[in-house]
């Protein structure tokens, strides 16, 4: 068992040819690898998860399109569904909080979110319309329940601001590794639009942007919903620190790659490897295209760990979207972690693979 479960890691690592990346090689990693032969399935039909680790040493993920934990594509199915997530790596439960098979409270609206996040031991999370209108606004909801009610910002992000599908950037447990006292955010600038009628082949608009580019906003954590708080990367400075505008035109990329961004992405610091860690599509959606890059600061300067056009080739089927590393099940050393990952078809679920980094000399 102990040469077969080699073999897989061996094969997982092997190079496939992809797309040229966008950023050199990584100094400070020089390998991710993944054991497919820890592959965990479950809340089949229900896909995104999102993750962020609370106060109460729970995490907390948000689903779309599925019944959640227990539920599948038909049962307890809704359109946006919280969960939390019980316990280690190795034996953990997921239970429905809001929506989903046998909830602990009903959903109250519909829509879908890839970015949640525990602050000061309240919940926020990025919330969009449902399909195909899903880049029409970026609208931010708060829960001082853990999940269990929800209210809405009065104001949005929208398709005209070049501000789409966001996610947050996690620092371990209810934030407590931030850098600073700024709750930072990642957002997609789109390149086609919100209607039916402006979406390329994909019929709800679910594509990746070419050429991509993130936009990075910061907050005070103490005035999340306060978007006059609300500050974006404007470049760099010529001794090369950040510069914040709260003047949208201002704004700069943080990330670019020409072959494109995925329309979700996840942002996580890695704080055993010091390093900030993005994921994200490139290429074509859905297909396992995935780029996997570092960086010292959230802005950058961002490296290579993995840019694959096939990922999960051998292991599970090539329909994997979105890429996510649990904050939680991190080791101490930042080296081994556990993988979230969903899809299309088969790999529509919760999937989770454990791995390992193998860092540079």
């Amino acid at each position: 068992m102990r040469t077969a479960s080699l073999l897989m890691w061996s094969l997982a690592s092997i190079a496939v040819a992809a797309t040229k990346p966008p950023y050199p090689p990584s100094p400070r990693i020089r390998e991710a690898k993944f054991d497919f032969s820890t592959l965990g399935r479950r809340a089949p039909g229900s896909d995104n998860w999102p993750l962020t680790w609370a106060d109460d040493d729970h995490q907390y993920t948000a689903w779309g399109d599925g019944g959640g934990f227990g539920g599948t594509n038909r049962d307890g199915r809704v359109g946006l569904g919280i969960a939390r997530v019980e316990g280690p790596a190795d034996a953990y439960r997921g239970v429905n909080v809001w929506g989903g098979k046998n909830p602990e409270a009903p959903a109250a609206f519909p829509g879908k979110s890839y970015g949640i996040l525990s602050v000061g031991g309240i919940l926020y999370m990025w919330a969009s319309p449902d399909p195909s209108p899903h880049l029409v606004e970026a609208r931010l909801a708060k829960s001082a329940d853990k999940g269990r009610s929800w209210q809405k910002a009065p104001w949005a992000f929208t398709f005209a601001d070049e501000l789409t599908i966001p996610t947050f950037l996690q620092f371990g447990k209810d934030y407590a590794g931030a850098r600073d006292g700024y709750v930072y955010s990642y957002y997609i600038r789109p390149r086609w639009g919100p209607g039916r009628a402006t979406v390329p082949a994909q019929l709800a608009g679910f594509d990746v942007h070419k050429p991509g580019e993130v936009y990075l906003s910061r907050v005070p954590r103490e005035r999340l919903l306060d978007r006059a708080a609300c500050e974006f990367f404007a470049g760099l400075d010529d001794r090369g620190a950040p510069r914040w505008a709260s003047d949208l035109a201002a704004k700069r990329p943080v990330f670019a790659d020409p072959a494109g961004v995925g329309w979700n992405l996840s942002v996580l610091y890695n704080p055993g490897l010091r390093r900030y860690l993005l994921a994200t599509e490139h290429s074509r959606t859905s297909r396992g295209c995935m780029g996997l890059f570092d960086a010292p600061e959230p802005w950058g300067p961002w490296t290579t760990v993995l840019y694959n056009d096939a990922w999960g080739e051998g292991h599970v089927p090539l329909t994997a979207f979105r890429f996510n590393f649990s904050p939680k099940w991190l080791s101490a050393d930042g080296r081994r972690f556990t993988f979230v990952f969903t899809g299309v078809g088969e790999n529509d679920a919760w999937n989770t693979l454990r791995g390992e980094f193998i860092l540079a000399p």
